[in-house]
This record gives C-alpha cells, structure tokens and sequence, in this order.
C-alpha cells in the first residue's frame, strides 16, 4: 500500500478531532522488513484502554512534517525498540550488542523535539526514555552487563523493584515508595540531562523513570504489564490521556 501523503494523513487527524472529544495520542513506530511501520499492538490497546484515541505514526522525513503532525496531536509516546545512536552523545559503539536504526534515530527525534517545543505531553518509554535523555544532553549505558554489571536483572522480561521518589508521578499515581516492574532493556541512562528529575531507580541505582516539564519517562513497559493483567497500570496511561486532554 502506498504510504499516505503528509496532507492525507493530516486530514483523516484532522477528521478524527473534529469526530471527538478524546485525545488524540500519537505513538512512534519501529521499523520492519522493508521499511514497514511496525508497533506492538499493546500500545494501541493501553492509549483506548485509558479513553484516548491511538494514532500510528509512520517514519518521518524532516522537521516540518513532524510539526504538522504534532500539531494535530495533543500528546505523544515515544515507544520502545533499537538502540539510540552513540555518537549522539559523542562515544563510539561499544559493542557487538549496540544496534540502531538511524531512520527511526531521525524520525522519533523530529517528533520528540516537535513535542518540546510545542509544549505537548510525552509518555517515554524504555528506548524513548533513553532517546529523550539523549536529546536532553543526557547520556547511555550502552551495554549495562559489560559496562554497569548488577545483581539486577535488566532484560529478558525479569521482573524487579523499583523505589519511588516521594511526590513523583509514579509515587503519586500508586501511593507507595517502590512498584514491581519488568525489564526488557540493555541499555540505561548513565548521565542524566541537565533539569532531568529522576524520579525512580532499581536496587542497583539505576534511573527507572524520571521527569522534566511535560515529560513522564519509564525504563520498563507498563503496556506489555497492562496486557499481560496488571490491571493497575492503567492508572498512569489514563492520567497521561488527561493530561494529554488539558
């Protein structure tokens, strides 16, 4: 099917609004076989799930169409996936392990810098927490066995704690001083940004989430824990879509 037109997509955005009242939310997408848009349906299913309208976003070619589609968003995920390129926070690839999609790298960055700017909400999750670190002026853990090494384990879908700072969103949102969460990452925030708050971190001492202006970022998936029957994570998904509707 051949990709639609910036106008188009822009226009069936633009109908979506004009149709309802909910927030239209914006999700970024990885990238598959030949260049097909591809994102995990559980994304989708949390942003309706919480009462917003789920938009897929295709790869994006420059900064004027990211601001076009932004401006009919009222909000933003950047979903998780590759790796972010090092030499953006001037190191070289470490390893073997490091893959990155610089077509992705490019697109999710337009969008992300699009929301900043624009002042709209972003839900940042694992690679987009580390992408938006990245473009904060943040920097990575670019393998976390080989260059962090921990007793935790982060990766594989292991389920570990992680402790809540006092008035975050997360400790806000959940009334409590650490949560249960998976890990599906090898790769990590090692420098935070200038202005960053980070908000929660695992036994080790590793950053989990943390927040900066309209930003809410997590290391881990809370849509694959609200697909797999952790009921509860709809609580962050929902406060986003409000938050996206104010």
């Amino acid at each position: 099917m051949r990709r639609l037109s910036l106008y188009a997509l822009s226009l069936l955005l633009a109908a979506a609004c004009s149709a309802h009242k909910t927030p239209l939310i914006g999700i970024s997408c990885s990238r598959g076989a030949g260049g097909a848009t591809q994102l995990a349906t559980t994304y989708t299913e949390a942003v309706q799930r919480a009462g917003g309208i789920a938009v897929v976003l295709p790869t994006l070619q420059d900064a004027a169409q990211a601001e076009a589609v932004l401006g009919k968003l009222d909000g933003l995920i950047l979903s998780g996936g590759e790796d972010v390129q090092p030499g953006w926070y001037g190191e070289e690839v470490w390893n073997e392990t490091v893959y990155v999609d610089s077509l992705r790298d490019r697109s999710d960055s337009l969008l992300a810098r699009a929301a900043l700017a624009s002042g709209k909400p972003v839900l940042a999750i694992c690679r987009g927490s580390q992408l938006m670190n990245v473009l904060l002026g943040g920097s990575l853990y670019q393998d976390l066995p080989s260059q962090f090494g921990t007793a935790v384990a982060h990766g594989g879908g292991v389920a570990h704690r992680i402790g809540l700072e006092p008035g975050s969103v997360l400790a806000s949102l959940y009334g409590t001083d650490s949560l249960t969460v998976n890990s599906f990452h090898h790769q990590a925030v090692k420098d935070p940004a200038p202005g960053i708050n980070i908000t929660a971190r695992s036994a080790d001492g590793l950053p989990e989430a943390f927040e900066t202006g309209r930003v809410w970022a997590v290391q881990f998936h809370p849509e694959k824990m609200l697909q797999q029957g952790d009921s509860s994570w709809i609580s962050l998904f929902g406060a986003f879509v409000r938050r996206c509707g104010s």
